[in-house]
């Protein structure tokens, strides 16, 4: 993005109220209230000045890709910016674990009992006492995406339950790109439905069940179905820079 390109304050919050406004118009015509469902914006490949201004403009809830990406940036924000959750959303490589548990406040994307058991055991390392995860579920099969097939479910909820630094909030999502937004309707369903049938049985630890699932071009079919974390970049940040191929994972 060119600094002629980058959106100022003003730009970022009248981008985020249209967002948080569709959010809500949509809940409501759901039947749902609007405070279920939280924003997090996307901010990966963004600069942290970006960042700072957006937070500034009131949001609070940014979701990074990288953890490299996000300590950099987490740094530079730690004073200007107090009060800034860090969603990490991207596919969590095995040896870059202890560092997001000593950063993250929500790990969007634990996809096999091997990883919940290194998160764990680094808690303990680390003394962190509470950790709060989603499962990323795999409904497609695709390659180029992260995340635990149906099947293997069972074994993560299993390693789950013998943990007691971990605690998991719900289930998150990153389904195929439709061009026809409508199209990825049963991918938020059967989400919905995963997390209905895994909470039923205590896996959340006797709440209901997050859903993170929606971005730009699909989030408010994502809330029709339950989503209570968007996770959206573009409508908010605009363009992300040219030059960087996607990566695995990517969303937003």
């Amino acid at each position: 993005m060119s600094a002629e390109a980058r959106p100022d304050g003003s730009v970022l919050r009248a981008r985020a109220a249209g967002v948080l406004g569709r959010i809500a118009a949509t809940a409501r015509r759901a039947g749902r209230d609007p405070a279920e469902v939280t924003l997090v914006a996307v901010s990966k490949t963004h600069p942290a000045s970006l960042v700072g201004e957006a937070a500034a403009a009131g949001l609070g809830d940014f979701g990074e890709n990288r953890v490299q990406e996000a300590e950099t940036k987490a740094a530079e924000l730690r004073t200007g910016s107090p009060g800034v959750r860090w969603h990490l959303i991207g596919h969590l490589q095995p040896n870059k674990a202890r560092r997001a548990v000593r950063l993250f406040d929500l790990i969007h994307s634990v996809d096999s009992a091997a990883l919940v058991e290194r998160l764990e055991r680094i808690c303990m390392e680390e003394g962190r006492d509470g950790l709060d995860v989603l499962v990323q579920v795999d409904l497609a099969g695709e390659e180029t995406k992260s995340g635990a097939a149906e099947a293997e479910l069972p074994a993560v909820f299993e390693a789950l339950g013998r943990c007691r630094r971990l605690s998991c909030r719900g289930l998150m999502l990153l389904p195929p790109f439709f061009e026809q937004a409508e199209r990825v309707r049963p991918y938020f369903r059967r989400l919905r439905e995963l997390r209905d049938e895994w909470g039923g049985r205590g896996a959340f630890g006797g709440r209901r069940g997050e859903l993170s699932m929606g971005m730009s071009h699909d989030y408010e079919l994502a809330v029709e179905e339950g989503a209570t974390l968007v996770r959206v970049g573009t409508a908010i940040f605009g363009e992300r820079p040219a030059g960087r191929p996607a990566e695995r994972g990517e969303q937003g």
